[in-house]
């Protein structure tokens, strides 16, 4: 991702069934890497900057078995390095369950695929039932130093892909002459999504991007809580001196007039599993003592919508592409965007909004040059 005034654009791949909607009325599917190799390759053809896929190892459940169905990333970012030529890719490590030096010998090897596309988003973990599944959760007072131990993580992984040697000595992982060659050909860029204080400070310090939440409203994505979670980073991010920027997460259920969309996302929210819901809340609750802005706080108090707690921009192609120009005003890096049906939206993105979009408008004329 470049640090140009154009918006830069990334999706967030599904690679779990059905995407981020949680409704029995909403696209079925499940995930295959066909699927996700559409969808990167129509992003890539469309000018996207970057393509996101996350790491979940046990779904919601209830009706419509929401991301039950689930890949793992880091495989299948490595498919699709092999068949993509310039938008970069990020995997998702779950750092309970894969120990650092592995993670940066397998960064290490996918850069060897895509040189210089690669890079990690770090996930601390926040659903117990993932980890507790496979005897690996280390009991809930990890929620209080989560961030200690990501820290550490990203420490040895950084002493090897620069040095390639780690004698790191922590509290939680311990390092004797370990090795790693070959070094990645460039830096390995790392994303969080620390919403908490002590998530904030952590991507500040250690990450080139942190994703922010835009709340959970319909239209609102420059509203109070995004801007509020913005400064805060920014602000930290000028406290240690370094350029880490947000990526706001968005999702997009467009239409061709204003009133189709949102007929839509009514539909959506007509078939809203709040079974499965009730199992993310559930979840979320565990951390007893998560501050205010935390994930699990916003997933204890989100409403009971199909949206999965993600702000959405719902309406014609024309609306889209003017709410996503008024985000791009912001002191952001980028955006990262889910679609309700990924190939068809990415399809009318491509087509239809960014064409439309004053934020993108070199992007487009670069694809048509």
């Amino acid at each position: 991702m470049s640090d140009s005034k154009e918006l830069q654009l990334g999706v967030f791949i599904p690679i779990g069934n059905n995407g981020w909607i949680i409704s029995e009325t909403s696209p079925q599917y499940k995930p295959t890497f066909a699927l996700n190799k559409e969808v990167v390759v129509k992003a890539e053809q469309y000018g996207f900057d970057f393509a996101l896929s996350m790491i979940k190892v046990r779904g919601y459940g209830g009706k419509t078995e929401h991301w039950d169905y689930n890949l793992e990333s880091f495989t299948l970012m490595a498919g699709l390095a092999a068949v993509t030529k310039k938008i970069k890719l990020f995997a998702s490590v779950p750092v309970l369950l894969l120990p650092p030096a592995i993670v940066a010998r397998m960064a290490s090897t996918i850069d060897s695929i895509a040189p210089g596309r690669f890079g990690i988003n770090i996930v601390t973990g926040w659903q117990t039932a993932e980890y507790s599944q496979m005897g690996m959760w280390p009991g809930n007072d990890y929620f209080g130093y989560r961030y200690d131990y990501a820290t550490e993580y990203v420490k040895v992984m950084q002493d090897l892909w620069t040095k390639g040697v780690s004698d790191f000595k922590g509290k939680h992982f311990t390092m004797n002459d370990c090795r790693l060659l070959p070094k990645p050909s460039a830096p390995i860029k790392l994303i969080a999504a620390g919403q908490s204080g002590t998530g904030t400070t952590f991507a500040a310090k250690y990450c080139d991007y942190n994703f922010t939440s835009a709340g959970s409203g319909i239209n609102q994505a420059v509203g109070d809580h995004f801007k509020e979670a913005n400064s805060r980073l920014v602000e930290a991010a000028k406290t240690e001196g370094r350029d880490v920027g947000a990526l706001v997460l968005l999702m997009v259920v467009a239409d061709e007039t204003d009133e189709a969309a949102h007929a839509k996302f009514n539909m959506y929210n007509a078939g809203t599993d709040f079974e499965a819901i009730a199992w993310m809340r559930d979840q979320g609750g565990k951390d007893v003592k998560a501050d205010k802005f935390s994930t699990a706080n916003r997933m204890i108090n989100m409403a009971n919508t199909c949206n999965s707690n993600m702000s959405t921009l719902v309406g014609s192609w024309a609306s889209v592409a003017s709410m996503l120009d008024e985000v791009a005003l912001e002191p952001i890096k980028g955006v990262m965007l889910i679609f309700d049906d990924f190939v068809k939206g990415i399809e009318d993105f491509g087509t239809k909004i960014q064409p439309l979009m004053k934020s993108r408008v070199n992007t487009v004329k670069a694809l048509a040059a």
